[in-house]
């Protein structure tokens, strides 16, 4: 089953719904692909409802430290306003979609990143995946939260992009496309068309690479050593074309192990 999976940063998430563009899309990918999954975070909306409540934002190599307060805005903004409004976003432009997380028919326990991150966890695969490939071969988009739960039911905000990675690997898919609010990778100020694993290495220590960028490419070099054949990143998927027989220069970066491979 060829699946694609389509990762949307928080602050990705307005141009995905008001965008025309994104429903061609969609609409490509469905043609193209037995299957469509996406995961979405909600990073920036976040944030600014922690902060409406007085509650600090601090942040670790792109982690949010997460406190009991801070999981319940994570649950509320992820798993609640912004799961709900991308699917009734996708049912308005008739694909059957369905809102999920990471908690729903036991599929991932999350194990703790750092105890001193609070409430911030790694997905660890625990159920069946069966039933989630049988929703996409009957044409249903899952739409999935990250939220997770530990191994004792607490509610466990996981980075969406480790997410996206876990599931996908899961999932066996194709192709992921994280799509952020960046053109392309850059560094050195100069928008990469490509970038390998050691250029990811390097960025990162040499300070060219930070934040919340570290977990997208370290998820993405992960991706292809599981055997995911196609890994993008950037701000427009919509100027991709899917039936390219070769990765196209069409805006962001592809992330590639040390040369050119076939889309």
């Amino acid at each position: 089953m060829k699946i694609v999976l389509l990762k949307l940063s928080g602050k990705a998430l307005n141009e995905f719904t008001t965008n025309h563009h994104y429903v061609e899309m969609l609409k490509d990918l469905k043609e193209n692909y037995d299957g469509l999954i996406i995961v979405h975070g909600a990073g920036k909306m976040i944030t600014e409802w922690s902060s409406a409540m007085n509650l600090a934002s601090q942040f670790v190599n792109g982690q949010r430290k997460t406190t009991k307060d801070i999981m319940d805005v994570v649950s509320a903004v992820q798993g609640g306003l912004t799961n709900s409004t991308i699917t009734s976003f996708l049912q308005s432009k008739n694909f059957d979609a369905t809102g999920l997380n990471g908690i729903d028919r036991n599929l991932f326990v999350a194990e703790y990143l750092d105890k001193e991150l609070g409430f911030v966890g790694v997905p660890h695969l625990k159920g069946d995946i069966t039933w989630l490939k049988d929703l996409m071969k009957n044409g249903v988009i899952p739409v999935y939260s990250s939220i997770c739960r530990d191994v004792d039911g607490n509610l466990m905000n996981v980075n969406a992009d480790l997410f996206a990675k876990e599931l996908a690997i899961a999932l066996a898919v194709d192709t992921v496309l994280f799509v952020s609010d960046i053109d392309a990778v850059k560094i050195n100020g100069v928008d990469m068309f490509e970038i390998s694993e050691n250029d990811i290495k390097i960025g990162i220590e040499n300070g060219n690479i930070t934040d919340g960028m570290i977990p997208k490419l370290e998820s993405g070099i992960e991706l292809l050593n599981k055997a995911v054949k196609k890994v993008w990143i950037g701000n427009n998927p919509t100027r991709l074309k899917f039936k390219s027989a070769l990765l196209n220069d069409m805006g962001g970066t592809w992330i590639v192990e040390s040369k050119r491979v076939a889309i």
